[in-house]
């Protein structure tokens, strides 16, 4: 099991806590009490920072009622933490824009994140033609 050494930068927020059996995603808190209003965008911070194991890297994506919530969306729409983002002032931040007026308040679970093993080593070799089957489209239903 990897060690994730963890810095709090407040003690208003809950400790993170992994709870076994129930999901492998653990949820994030906002740091700081946060108005916003329509159309703004802010990074609101999370408290934390992290030592993660080398070859780990952490994702991070919004909770399922964030958007019900609190009307606000991930600018980046998955946020990805590497292990060199480690230092004593690496706090973790969430970029939001707000869709409508909006408070979010300390310690509100906003989004959540899993540890994940870094992509394998890979090669990109150039061929004229790919052997699968076309479907000849867009996504999963090939219609454009």
């Amino acid at each position: 099991m990897p060690n994730i050494k963890i810095k709090y930068f407040t003690d208003k927020i809950d400790k993170l806590q992994y709870i076994d059996g129930k999901s492998d995603w653990i949820d994030l808190r906002a740091a700081l009490d946060v108005e916003l209003k329509k159309g703004e965008f802010k990074l609101i911070p999370l408290g934390v920072a992290m030592q993660l194991p080398e070859g780990y890297e952490a994702h991070i994506v919004p909770r399922s009622s964030t958007f019900k919530n609190f009307g606000i969306i991930q600018t980046n729409h998955q946020g990805v933490v590497d292990c060199s983002y480690c230092g004593d002032d690496d706090q973790w931040f969430m970029p939001v824009y707000a869709v409508r007026d909006t408070e979010i308040h300390v310690n509100d679970r906003i989004c959540q994140f899993r540890i994940m093993e870094n992509q394998p080593k890979i090669e990109f070799e150039e061929v004229s033609h790919l052997t699968g089957e076309c479907r000849g489209g867009f996504g999963s239903t090939g219609k454009q």
